[in-house]
């Protein structure tokens, strides 16, 4: 049933959309989240709601009178933008080794030779796409995971727990997962996200985050005229990247290392302008990046008065700093991972997640695996058994809980 739930929820199309200014910001997410209330209900979940901005909280009545903590699980509705999530076509391989042709009419071939992680999972039953879109296990799998653990925990009572909460949360692919989210309304005293990857990722530290867009206006004159007088806003933007370091770029680095990330450029001589990402885990090295960004853009207006307009916002923040004091809450996902048989990897995410947010709004939430592989594209995979261990960690969280 896991695995079927999984195969139904990628057909709805739940693409994210950072250019639309609506919450949620495509209608397919609605779509999706309807189908679930009806599913939840049926199967005897509680306060079933889904507000005007699609966000769908559900509850897990107690079976006991002891008191314990009311704990959440939360996973989000849309997939990246990165790449279409409409007409999904999954099949499952049964893996035996070597390459998956998964669109031979286009060469498009999931290797261990680009992708060694697949080794990994030899003699296992893994979900793949047909190489047209992603699969939508980020975060399909763990929305089916949370569901599964439910109708599992409803299924067998003589398994004592308290309260669960659970909440599906549209566009967090875009960075608005948390915007909406009311996090008293959810009346947990901590949570989890179910949106992490490979089989025992546990992560409760995170990019600190923000976004800049440096904008350079330029002077166009006739070329044949242009001594002394041109300035080529398009060659002001060049040299303005040119002056970020270039072993500080996301394919240069790795684990805690933070980086500067060119997202966009346009330009002509008379505008021009760069988009930027800044990440590091350290809150110091996160400020010095930001005022690296200020100095830069001063140095380019000495040289080219008024020429230069930064604007930047932070994102997100490393949740670390909510979450570390608090760590009876990894302890505990930890000892559940361990009790299914798994072996937790405790490592720092390179992104974020709507736990980062959640956090620092009051709800205590690191981030747990949901199984799938090679997420936002075409040879995104998802082994099966992962998500089965997925499922099987949030029951045995949920039975740990005192």
């Amino acid at each position: 049933m896991l695995i079927d739930r999984f195969l139904r929820y990628v057909t709805f199309d739940t693409q994210s959309d950072e250019e639309s200014g609506t919450t949620p910001s495509t209608p397919g997410q609605r779509v999706l989240a309807e189908a679930l209330v009806k599913e939840l209900k049926d199967m005897g979940m509680e306060e079933v709601t889904l507000d005007d901005n699609c966000y769908l909280m559900a509850t897990l009545p107690a079976n006991t009178n002891r008191e314990i903590p009311t704990i959440g699980f939360v996973a989000h509705l849309d997939t990246s933008p990165d790449m279409s999530g409409k007409g999904v076509e999954p099949r499952i391989v049964a893996y035996e080794g070597g390459d998956i042709v998964l669109c031979a009419e286009g060469n498009i071939v999931l290797s261990p030779k680009m992708f060694p992680e697949l080794n990994n999972y030899v003699g296992q039953e893994i979900v793949v796409t047909n190489g047209k879109t992603l699969l939508g296990a980020d975060d399909k799998a763990g929305v089916a995971a949370i569901v599964s653990a439910m109708e599992y925990l409803l299924a067998h009572p003589e398994i004592e727990h308290g309260k669960v909460r659970i909440a599906f949360t549209p566009d967090e692919e875009i960075g608005q997962g948390a915007d909406h989210f009311d996090v008293e309304k959810f009346g947990c005293a901590w949570a989890y996200t179910i949106d992490g990857g490979q089989l025992g990722e546990l992560e409760y530290e995170n990019f600190n985050a923000a976004a800049a867009r440096i904008s350079f206006k330029g002077l166009n004159v006739h070329p044949g005229t242009a001594k002394n007088k041109m300035v080529n806003a398009a060659l002001l933007a060049a040299r303005f990247a040119s002056w970020l370091p270039p072993t500080e770029r996301p394919e240069t680095t790795e684990g805690y290392e933070g980086f500067f990330h060119l997202t966009a450029m346009s330009g002509t001589v008379e505008a021009a302008s760069l988009t930027y990402i800044l990440r590091d885990h350290s809150r110091g090295a996160f400020e010095a990046r930001k005022e690296n960004m200020r100095l830069l853009t001063q140095r380019m207006n000495e040289l080219f008065p008024e020429s230069t307009v930064l604007e930047m916002y932070d994102q997100y923040y490393n949740m670390k700093e909510i979450v570390e004091p608090q760590k009876h809450i990894i302890d505990l996902a930890f000892e559940a991972m361990t009790a299914v048989g798994v072996q937790p990897i405790v490592k720092p995410i390179r992104g974020g997640t709507d736990g980062a947010r959640l956090s620092f709004m009051g709800l205590p939430c690191p981030n747990i695996f949901a199984g799938g592989m090679n997420f936002h594209g075409r040879y995104e995979y998802l082994p099966v058994p992962s998500l089965q261990k997925s499922m099987e960690t949030i029951v045995k969280i949920i039975e740990r809980v005192n």
